[in-house]
């Protein structure tokens, strides 16, 4: 006889278990703590199995009965219900394995075990955090290029499309990972190549004119802010590195006696290891800057804590405090003005410049030639440059009278 609700709810619980039937195997089981548990009898292939459905009353008689029907389908069917279920898990744990969060996270920490900086993993994270709201709960196989567009198309209206298209890249390179690993059969973001609107190439500001590079260097010179900021700017001026080369620098990459410094891979944009050539000029504003922070492990030491570089808008706000707006020159600025000149004094081979710059060379042979063959002559040019660098600061080449 079929259960009623009433006596579900006042069945009372006794010594062992007590089974109430509900007809077709369907049965609530009350134990002796008071728990009820809805179980199904049945049999699958001449055994006799029973599969539980669910506790009372978060799953109530009317649920019940529906699971019951569903079970009596699949029997006819020819398949057990017990097998069905734990298949049903099973895909459920794979496709929570295999959410878009789940891989992207996998692809950052096979990053970080590759070494790649914080910064770079830093920006991936924040990046990919963008997304993560619509794509990041769903299984890679059921995302869509509608639906990588439809993340993308509210970035760029907010007028953002550099992140948009620097968004898609990364998106892409989450579904190559999901393909690679297999998970995934397509990159649905190959299919939004052009979709996107371009935006404007903006070049970052720099001063490359002769004379007015020497009267920055002159304002650099007389800078009336701290000592180690003041360093820094001349320093950028001296080694041209890349802003995050220098702001994060150690002490332990520098040997002042040999005029040597070498950046780790770890820190560079192109994951090799750099050496720059010391001028006497750029040795002896360092050896003033390590009678201020040579107890530290970092050359630029961040005010709020010493474990952490200065922050990354130091050098540009120092700029702006000389009166250069961000139109006129930025922290990067600094490498535009050195390749320019450089190349225009018509002194030095070009291949040697671009390898001071740490720019990749495309052709292997070539990049292993100019490893070995420039070194010397990125010697001769930083030493050139620093000289250079004073002869624009005092505004032209000083000849001395005699009396």
């Amino acid at each position: 006889m079929a259960l009623t609700e009433m006596e579900i709810r006042n069945a009372k619980p006794g010594a062992k278990i007590i089974k109430l039937s509900d007809g077709g195997g369907l049965q609530l089981w009350v134990s002796p703590d008071g728990a009820k548990r809805w179980r199904l009898a049945y049999r699958f292939n001449e055994s006799q199995k029973t599969l539980a459905i669910g506790v009372y009353p978060a799953i109530g008689l009317k649920d019940a009965r529906e699971a019951r029907e569903s079970a009596k389908r699949l029997l006819a069917e020819g398949e057990d219900p017990s097998q069905a279920r734990k298949q049903a898990k099973a895909a459920q744990m794979v496709a929570a394995a295999n959410t878009f969060a789940a891989i992207a996270e996998e692809l950052l920490a096979k990053k970080r075990r590759e070494g790649k900086a914080e910064t770079t993993l830093g920006k991936l994270d924040w990046l990919l955090g963008l997304a993560m709201p619509v794509l990041g709960p769903r299984p890679v196989t059921e995302i869509s290029s509608p639906d990588v567009l439809a993340v993308l198309r509210r970035i760029e209206a907010r007028g953002q499309l550099e992140t948009a298209g620097r968004l898609r890249a990364v998106v892409g390179e989450v579904f190559r990972y999901a393909i690679a690993t297999g998970r995934a059969e397509n990159d649905p973001t190959f299919a939004l190549r052009g979709a996107l609107t371009t935006p404007k190439t903006k070049h970052r500001a720099a001063i490359v004119e002769p004379v007015a590079f020497g009267a920055l260097l002159r304002s650099i010179e007389d800078y009336e802010g701290t000592p180690e900021v003041r360093a820094a700017l001349k320093l950028m001026a001296l080694t041209f590195v890349r802003p995050g080369e220098l702001r994060n620098a150690f002490w332990a990459e520098f040997d002042l006696e040999a005029g040597l410094w070498i950046i780790p891979a770890g820190r560079m944009k192109m994951r090799r290891p750099h050496r720059v050539p010391l001028a006497p000029q750029a040795v002896a504003v360092l050896k003033e800057l390590h009678a201020i922070t040579g107890h530290r492990a970092l050359l630029f030491p961040g005010v709020r804590s010493a474990d952490r570089a200065m922050s990354e808008n130091t050098i540009n706000a120092a700029l702006r405090r000389l009166g250069y707006g961000k139109d006129d020159m930025t922290g990067h600025g600094f490498r535009a003005a050195a390749s320019s000149l450089l190349n225009e004094c018509g002194k030095w081979n070009a291949d040697a410049i671009e390898a001071q710059l740490a720019h990749v060379e495309s052709n292997k042979i070539r990049k292993a030639y100019a490893r070995a063959e420039y070194w010397d002559e990125r010697i001769s040019m930083m030493d050139w440059w620093a000289n250079k660098c004073d002869e624009l600061r005092r505004g032209g080449i000083v000849v001395k009278l005699s009396a």
